[in-house]
């Protein structure tokens, strides 16, 4: 059974920084591109970085680059996305999502990252 378990939310003032970590479990870890969304309350999900199977490629959303970095471990299992300079407007729920194989990009299409998500974790930026 596939599970995606999200970490590392919570209340941080504008201009902070938060680690979110997305641990896989169930599946075959090096297979898997992983990608970060979010949702705000009463707005669609949207893509906030995506990394491929093998690491080498990573797709960040515009309104977010260079502020954001994913990253992944093998050995943990665990996909990580840094945020720094965070912003009010980046309040929202975060999840991760699993799709077999390759990505080329991080646009969310419901289609395509249709499978295996996890159940997000909240990030609350004050001003």
């Amino acid at each position: 059974q596939v599970e995606l378990v999200e970490s590392g939310g919570g209340l941080v003032q504008s201009g902070g920084s938060l680690r979110l970590s997305c641990t896989a479990s169930g599946l075959t870890f090096d297979d898997y591109s992983f990608g970060w969304f979010r949702q705000a309350p009463g707005k669609e999900r949207e893509g906030v970085g995506c990394i491929s199977w093998s690491g080498r490629n990573k797709y960040y959303t515009d309104y977010m680059k260079g502020r954001v970095t994913i990253s992944r471990d093998s050995a943990q299992s665990t996909v990580y996305l840094e945020m720094n300079s965070l912003k009010p407007e980046d309040t929202g729920t975060y999840s991760c999502a699993a799709v077999e194989g390759s990505i080329s990009g991080c646009e969310y299409d419901p289609l395509f990252w249709s499978d295996k998500w996890g159940q997000g974790t909240q990030v609350t930026v004050s001003s």
